[in-house]
């Protein structure tokens, strides 16, 4: 009898699998904290005898050739990825058994779209079909985005997407399983995944690489893209060439002289407490990153590639969830940490600074004054659905570069639900800048009679 468990990746919005029979399984796209598919093989009592990539990553680093080389397993990458390690190369059509004895295999299938080298692994279980690992082809309700190889191949991967998603439905059962890597919030989707799970013949009736022929699929694909984050330009280098070995050893604890030195360098302070905490009392100059948010996905896409950044917690455990999340993403090793509060962190005789928080109700009443700047870090895609009238726009990953284009003045800053503005908060702060976070959901701007016409 074949299992498959999800590992779920939430802050990067990604899922691995471990997959098998009774004595061996198999690994599929592991995130780099791997010991995390070494504590899932450990409780079903398996060997994980295999390691599979469906592609070479663009959002994050895989755990896979370190998995692989702990255990021992075979890793199995697509053949036409280039890489500078030792692997097993797959092709469209290779069966590779995971578990003999309960009859379960992995059969190759090539689903170029998402890189042009992307694979899809079919879960067969004595030679039918249990499921299918689809990576970043086939999503619950979208497919990954063509976009992130080379601008010049971007059509031709979209179409690409749509023959692949075709030939999935052509070859697999309608009750087969469809377990992707992306679509849970990773910016690899093309669009934003609905629900948790689905299959092949759900996807057929619904999503629209399969609903929308070659060429409108295509036009409504290339006009929905997004921004990409920056540092997904770091991420396929490094799973080329082989990542090292992770770290997860507490950093150097770093003490208020050192913070405020590290400060004056020029070099990154990130206060990882809630946005709350942060408003109310904080280290002048640092920024606010939630650890229980997105934190991996928004500190490496605004953060200067290789800066060394020192990391603020409340606790030695918000500090170590918050390290393996940044490793996912290239960011190795802290160059120091604190932890407990403000009052710690700075020297003496020096003040915390704080600033206010409000609701879009507040804003709509402090409107009335006048002299304010309402700046919305929201996507573009997303202000494209409406807007606050006479709103600065500004994209929260491009605002530490354009921090100079804000008129003067009081600046209130919002988003779509408070987390983004609080980290544009924290950066107008650092800036010296008089702020106000608008922690508040977007419908209560509607609500409030702030919104303008659409973009």
């Amino acid at each position: 009898m074949f299992f498959v468990d999800t590992i779920e990746v939430t802050g990067l919005g990604n899922r691995g699998y471990l997959a098998g029979g009774a004595r061996t399984a198999v690994a599929v796209d592991p995130p780099r904290d791997m010991d995390r598919m070494i504590e899932a093989a450990t409780r079903r009592g398996v060997r994980i005898s295999h390691v599979v990539e469906t592609h070479l990553h663009n959002d994050y680093v895989t755990g896979g050739l370190e998995l692989a080389r702990i255990t021992g397993a075979a890793y199995l990458v697509p053949a036409a990825a280039t890489v500078a390690f030792e692997r097993i190369p797959v092709r469209d059509g290779d069966t590779t058994v995971v578990d003999a004895d309960a009859g379960v295999s992995l059969r190759a299938m090539a689903t170029p779209g998402h890189t042009p080298h992307h694979t899809s692994y079919v879960l067969e279980e004595n030679g039918t079909a249990v499921a299918v690992f689809t990576g970043g082809s086939l999503l619950i309700g979208t497919v990954g985005r063509p976009d992130l190889v080379e601008p010049r191949l971007t059509e031709r991967l979209a179409r690409a997407q749509h023959a692949s998603a075709h030939r999935l439905v052509a070859e697999l059962p309608d009750e087969t399983p469809v377990l992707p890597t992306h679509g849970f919030g990773s910016f690899c989707s093309a669009g934003r995944a609905e629900g948790g799970e689905t299959t092949i013949g759900k996807e057929k009736a619904a999503n629209e690489a399969l609903t929308l022929d070659a060429d409108a699929f295509v036009a409504a694909l290339l006009a929905g893209l997004d921004d990409i984050p920056a540092y997904y330009a770091h991420m396929g280098p490094a799973n080329a060439v082989g990542p090292a070995p992770v770290d997860l050893t507490p950093p150097a604890p770093a003490d208020a002289e050192e913070i405020a030195a590290r400060l004056e360098q020029g070099e990154w302070v990130v206060d990882l407490r809630n946005r709350v905490a942060f408003a109310a009392g904080h280290v002048a100059g640092s920024f606010n990153f939630e650890a229980e948010g997105q934190l991996a996905t928004y500190l490496a896409w605004l953060i200067p590639w290789g800066k060394p950044v020192t990391l603020l917690a409340e606790s030695a455990g918000q500090l170590a969830a918050a390290q393996r999340e940044l490793v996912r993403v290239g960011i190795d090793r802290p160059a120091a940490a604190a932890t407990g509060d403000p009052s710690g962190w700075v020297r003496r005789g020096e003040e915390t600074r704080s600033f206010p928080r409000a609701v879009f109700a507040d804003l709509a009443v402090r409107r009335e004054a006048g002299d304010i700047v309402v700046l919305d870090v929201r996507r573009t895609s997303e202000r494209a659905e409406g807007h606050i009238a006479g709103s600065v726009h500004i994209p929260l990953h491009t605002l530490h570069r354009r921090l100079d284009e804000i008129p003067g003045g009081p600046v209130w800053v919002h988003c779509a639900g408070g987390m983004r503005a609080a980290i544009a908060a924290s950066l107008l702060d650092a800036a010296g800048r008089d702020v106000v976070v608008v922690d508040d959901a977007y419908d209560n701007a509607v609500r409030a009679g702030l919104t303008g016409r659409t973009a």
